[in-house]
């Protein structure tokens, strides 16, 4: 909606970006959207009614139906066939089984297209294609795993502003991609066969670039590319091996404007999780494969008795950490109060998620801090030492999802019959003698949540 106008971005795409989701929240009230509680990532569709009249309003209430060609999830095998492209200016072709994008075809007038979520079947666009799209400011490729490259002709698209090829199979970018001067948001997020931007600093007015999960690990010499993005706002980045971390953090514009990190193969000290404290924008932390020192929380938080205990992660909402080394405890986590998710696997010496000893030492926690009280779903795979999440019950008034595979002296659960969120508390176990080993709180606890574990083989 900022690419084409329909919100206002000149202030900062994250305000353009909050904007819109505070219209979702609106239209979500007024019943004219619908949440998808069922998916992972929190989604929205609308009733088919309501669907039927937008798309009449859209029509100019009927007068223009040329102007836009929705046919998404009807089982296309080839792009519809129209009489006037030229009038097309919107079109939506998502969730279909094309397989094949080609020809040269006339759409003057077309601003936006969706070919995302043809999924397996979508292998290849013909250069021919974008010859004659030269008012296309959207273009969302997303979701088509199958595709894994795109025609040097992409640089006939002179208007271009959104391109989305997240969870595509992309292998590299063809050289007409640096053409596209105009180019505000590219996603190539979860890309795992992309292992190269080389020449991205190219796109000169670029806002938005997401790269987390691709196989783009970036070193110093691509940082040293993100530096020449001068109107650069969101970033989401993965960083390998320690001279690409020390560059990152020594570059107050990069750190300022990530919202998601990566970091692989690292050594972290506690003043590295002191620079991940103070990023303002950061939502998303994944440790793949570092070795972590041991973490003093006064120092990894900047604790002292005039910084608000807010301060710290003030916006982390998902936290994962894979294989792992060094790693005893998380206590510093105490202080991510909007925790969402919180993923540990394959750590193979973390003892406690937060310890009583480090978080009661000196003056570094106050009695106030209850933590998680946003967590909504906390997987714990593969964790022989794990013995504790916390030391006493906790009310976790969101949490929904506890998964508990191969941690066989975790005994007790930090709950208690009143915790849990309002849609009830699922929790996810492999072993059947975990179960009948778990140590509950009281009778009450037993009776509320062992109706609620499903064993998963």
């Amino acid at each position: 909606m900022i690419c084409e106008g329909i919100i206002d971005g000149s202030e900062g795409i994250e305000r353009a970006e909050n904007k819109g989701y505070e219209i979702i929240g609106s239209l979500i009230h007024a019943s004219l959207l619908i949440e998808d509680e069922k998916k992972a990532l929190r989604e929205v569709y609308m009733h088919d009614v309501v669907r039927e009249m937008a798309l009449w309003i859209a029509f100019d209430f009927g007068k223009h139906k040329d102007n836009f060609v929705v046919r998404a999830g009807v089982g296309l095998h080839e792009l519809p066939r129209l009489k006037n492209w030229n009038a097309v200016k919107r079109m939506s072709l998502m969730s279909n089984k094309i397989s094949r994008v080609s020809g040269s075809i006339e759409c003057h007038e077309l601003t936006t297209l969706f070919l995302q979520k043809n999924k397996k079947t979508l292998v290849s666009i013909s250069g021919e294609f974008f010859k004659s799209m030269p008012r296309l400011v959207v273009l969302d490729l997303s979701y088509n795993t199958n595709l894994s490259e795109l025609p040097d002709e992409i640089s006939e698209l002179v208007s271009l502003r959104y391109l989305n090829m997240s969870f595509t199979g992309i292998q590299c970018l063809p050289v007409g991609f640096l053409e596209l001067k105009n180019l505000i948001h590219l996603d190539l997020e979860d890309t795992s066969k992309l292992s190269s931007i080389v020449g991205i600093c190219a796109l000169v007015n670029l806002k938005v670039l997401r790269l987390l999960r691709s196989n783009v690990w970036c070193g110093p010499n691509t940082l040293e590319e993100l530096q020449f993005l001068e109107h650069l706002e969101i970033l989401t980045i993965g960083i390998i091996y320690g001279l690409g971390l020390d560059q990152f953090f020594k570059s107050h514009k990069l750190m300022r404007c990530t919202q998601a990190l990566a970091v692989k193969s690292c050594q972290l000290e506690s003043s590295n999780v002191s620079l991940l404290a103070s990023m303002e924008k950061v939502h998303e932390l994944l440790f793949n494969g570092c070795t972590f020192s041991d973490i003093k929380m006064d120092v990894a938080c900047n604790r002292s008795k005039t910084v608000p205990k807010n301060a710290c992660f003030k916006n982390l909402s998902r936290i994962t950490l894979q294989k792992c080394e060094g790693v005893r405890d998380l206590t510093w986590l105490m202080f991510a109060s909007n925790l969402t998710v919180l993923f540990i696997c394959g750590v193979k010496e973390v003892e406690d998620i937060i310890s009583k000893e480090k978080a009661l030492v000196g003056e570094v926690l106050s009695s106030e801090i209850v933590p998680f009280q946003k967590l909504r779903t906390l997987r714990l795979v593969d964790l022989p030492e794990l013995k504790a999440i916390y030391w006493s019950s906790l009310p976790f008034p969101c949490l929904t999802k506890i998964v508990v595979f191969n941690c066989p002296k975790l005994k007790k659960l930090p709950l208690k019959s009143c915790s849990g969120g309002e849609g009830g508390l699922v929790i996810k176990y492999a072993e059947k003698e975990w179960l009948e080993g778990v140590e509950w709180e009281d009778e009450a606890t037993k009776a509320r949540f062992l109706l609620s574990c499903i064993q998963q083989v």
